[in-house]
């Protein structure tokens, strides 16, 4: 049976363990960390440092952390990509197909593109989850994507979602998860998004250092894929659909190695924000569309607890989009507009 007259529409997230034992995160974590563009250093150096330091230190407490994430429907990340695209098929209807796959382990996306090619699809939209591009999420995708495309010798027309982060109907669907809680009820609203290596913001303006760069107070000329420029961008955005003063908000950068990341980071801007009296605060991640062990985990159980512990009142997690009716209206927006482009 073959499809040429449909749309493949390819979801694609990050990924998660299959189940949360060492084993399991142990093979995810070295997939993952050895990609060069999650780690972009020299090959011998990258090496050495994921699979003889970083990954046999870490693994025990990822583990931990997994097991602290997990449910009955298992990994959120996968159960809430999978009931996305059940929700984003009816939306869609039938001249496409959705399908799921994650860049690293599974559903693996290179059987996802072999099913593709057998079921004979000749138009391919991927759709990346990340509103932001960046090398590590989005590059990684699209460049893995396309290498398998021409090594299984698929004969198809690829069209990719762009960075969405600005995208009206993404904005509101944000803004709409925030508004279920009242943020006149908190003292002070923190935009979250996960950090990245300063060398790797550095790529996307050469010879301009971070603290230089005047880009979170707009895009700058040297390129609409500066990631620090557009998380503060989406931020601005927010604030606006929320009706928040720039005193009203902080923004700041999350899930760091070492302190040659993006700053300010959220942990340290929290209690900083305590020490001003702000005791209750409302927490947004805009840069996941999925709950996962960033959200659930890292805001929602550690900075939390840290900040309840320091003498704060109240810390609440914004949940993400997962598979709102608000979002999956987005998500048809935004394939339509790449499909029109």
């Amino acid at each position: 049976m073959t499809n040429k007259n449909k749309t493949a529409v390819l979801l694609m997230n990050v990924g998660s363990p299959d189940e949360p034992r060492i084993g399991s995160v142990y093979k995810y974590l070295t997939e993952f960390l050895n990609d060069k563009r999650v780690i972009d250093l020299p090959w011998l150096l990258r090496k050495f440092l994921v699979n003889f330091i970083i990954i046999p230190f870490r693994v025990k407490n990822s583990t931990r952390l997994y097991k602290l994430l997990w449910t009955k429907k298992g990994s959120p990340l996968i159960y809430h990509s999978f009931e996305m695209k059940e929700k984003l098929q009816v939306e869609l209807g039938d001249n496409y197909d959705v399908f799921v796959a994650m860049r690293y382990q599974n559903p693996d996306y290179k059987r996802i593109i072999n099913q593709i090619k057998q079921q004979g699809f000749k138009k391919l939209i991927l759709f990346p989850l990340y509103p932001h591009h960046a090398m590590s999420t989005t590059e990684t995708t699209i460049v893995a994507v396309k290498k398998e495309l021409k090594k299984q010798k698929v004969d198809v027309d690829l069209s990719v979602v762009d960075q969405f982060y600005d995208h009206p109907k993404f904005l509101k669907a944000f803004a709409t998860q925030a508004k279920k809680y009242d943020t006149s009820a908190y003292d002070h609203v923190v935009f979250s998004y996960h950090g990245l290596p300063n060398r790797q913001l550095e790529k996307c303006h050469p010879g301009i250092k971070v603290q230089d760069c005047n880009c979170a107070e707009s895009i700058p000329e040297h390129g609409k894929y500066c990631y620090r420029a557009t998380c503060y961008a989406t931020s601005r955005m927010l604030a606006k659909e929320l009706g928040l003063q720039k005193s009203d908000y902080s923004v700041s950068f999350q899930s760091r190695l070492d302190k040659n990341w993006m700053e300010p980071f959220t942990d340290k801007l929290l209690l900083e924000k305590l020490k001003q009296g702000k005791k209750k605060i409302l927490v947004l991640a805009p840069a996941f569309v999925t709950d996962c062990l960033e959200t659930i985990i890292e805001i929602g159980d550690e900075y939390k607890e840290i900040f309840l512990e320091q003498g704060g009142e109240k810390l609440q997690l914004v949940e993400s989009l997962n598979a709102e009716p608000h979002w999956i209206d987005a998500m048809k927006s935004i394939i339509h507009k790449t499909e029109n482009e």
